[in-house]
């Protein structure tokens, strides 16, 4: 057998004759598989496979899906809450158990048992079940008490937080003598007595006036106090009593060793009335003996020692009023009994002797002198005849003024006056009978 030479090997040499159908066989397969793989998509598609759906939406469903773990998680935190609640409630931890568990601040003149005894009903109870609006409105109703605040802290303490008032002055209500503030709030003098004020004392006030009384007279004071304190004067040091029992006639008792002068200020310009009567006053005392009170109401006028002898009366103070007074700062003049004196003569000085004008002086009028008549002479009657009557002269005639001036005569007797004329029957008779 001829061997050939090549590079190539053809179909025939390596497939028997046998083996022929079975490759033709293969060959078309393989041609039925391209023409598959080819197909054009203009032909016909392939039937789709229908996809099964559910009735929600996906969105709506995912919506309710979160809705439903807040809701959970809801339910749980008022599960939470309701139990701390019922813990809070009954457990013995948050219970107030003694005086100790309450903290007061800002006491001076009110005293902690003061307090006790608006807080000590808390004691032994829940600290969330104490009334803080109430328990503060019941603290403010204490005098010396202007704000109150209370708050609580977990576990059981309570805090309290007073405010005080501030005193303005010393008011003397009837035999006592209080501390006042600038709204008219009456207060008790400090128990321990360690603290000193330096007050005038207010006359003027009684003791079943409203507040609202007191809070107009207050004003005043206010204003008095400020226009004498103004430019670093301090005038209001010098003063022991102040009387606002009239509004339009601010009286003032003025310090001086003396002795005490009672100053009419009027309703304004308290500083320059002031000033004019402490420029004078060495000056008056040289010209009057006895100088009392002086009135600078007027204009370009001043009355010395007018009506007024004295301050209103008032009722004697007992002598625990005046030793806790005393303690407080009152000043020993104020304590004195002072009583209206019956009027005096006043001496109105020249307009030249002062420096300005304070305000126009109202007209003076003059009360008429009364005179009192003198009683008519008895006379005698007789029922027998009149004897040996002489004749007096008639009395002269006095000029008005001159008889008002004369002193009274005194009554004549009656065994030296005889009647000229016979008397009547009737008094006759009547003179007879026994």
């Amino acid at each position: 057998m001829v061997r050939r030479s090549g590079s190539s090997i053809s179909q025939e040499e390596l497939y028997s004759a046998a083996d022929d159908a079975a490759r033709e066989e293969l060959d078309d397969a393989r041609l039925l598989d391209l023409d598959a793989g080819d197909e054009s998509p203009f032909l016909r598609g392939q039937k789709r496979i229908p996809v099964r759906r559910g009735s929600l939406p996906k969105k709506t469903a995912s919506r309710l899906t979160w809705g439903a773990i807040a809701l959970s998680l809801a339910f749980l935190c008022c599960l939470g809450v309701a139990a701390l609640y019922h813990y809070g409630e009954h457990s013995w931890r948050f219970r107030v158990e003694s005086s100790d568990d309450i903290q007061v601040a800002g006491l001076d003149n009110v005293t902690r048992s003061q307090v006790m005894e608006v807080m000590g009903a808390d004691i032994g109870r829940n600290i969330f079940f104490i009334p803080l609006d109430e328990r503060e409105k019941q603290l403010e109703q204490i005098p010396w008490v202007e704000s109150a605040s209370v708050m609580r802290f977990v576990p059981n303490r309570l805090r309290v937080e007073i405010h005080e008032r501030t005193p303005v002055g010393f008011a003397r209500v009837g035999s006592r003598i209080l501390l006042i503030d600038g709204s008219g709030t009456l207060m008790e003098l400090p128990v321990s007595g360690n603290r000193k004020y330096s007050f005038p004392v207010i006359l003027g006030t009684n003791p079943g006036e409203p507040q609202s009384t007191r809070s107009a007279r207050m004003k005043i004071y206010t204003d008095l106090t400020s226009q004498l304190d103004s430019g670093g004067a301090h005038y209001s040091q010098d003063l022991s009593e102040v009387d606002l029992s009239d509004p339009d006639d601010v009286k003032v008792l003025a310090n001086d060793p003396k002795g005490e002068v009672l100053v009419h200020l009027g309703s304004s310009n308290y500083l320059e009335r002031y000033k004019v009567y402490v420029s004078h006053l060495q000056q008056w005392r040289q010209q009057f003996d006895k100088l009392e009170s002086v009135d600078l109401r007027y204009d370009r006028q001043v009355i010395v020692n007018p009506d007024l002898g004295g301050a209103v009366k008032e009722p004697p103070l007992s002598l625990s009023a005046v030793k806790s007074a005393m303690a407080a700062g009152v000043k020993s003049a104020a304590l004195l009994r002072r009583e209206r004196l019956p009027a005096k003569s006043a001496t109105s000085l020249a307009p030249s002797t002062l420096e300005k004008p304070l305000a126009k002086a109202p007209a003076k009028v003059q009360p008429a002198k009364s005179y009192r008549k003198p009683p008519a002479a008895t006379k005698k009657v007789s029922a027998e005849p009149a004897k040996n009557v002489t004749k007096q002269a008639p009395p002269k005639l006095q000029p008005a003024a001159q008889k008002a001036n004369a002193p009274l005569a005194a009554p004549a007797r009656s065994a030296g006056i005889t009647s000229k004329k016979k008397p009547s029957p009737a008094i006759a008779k009547g003179q007879e009978q026994p």
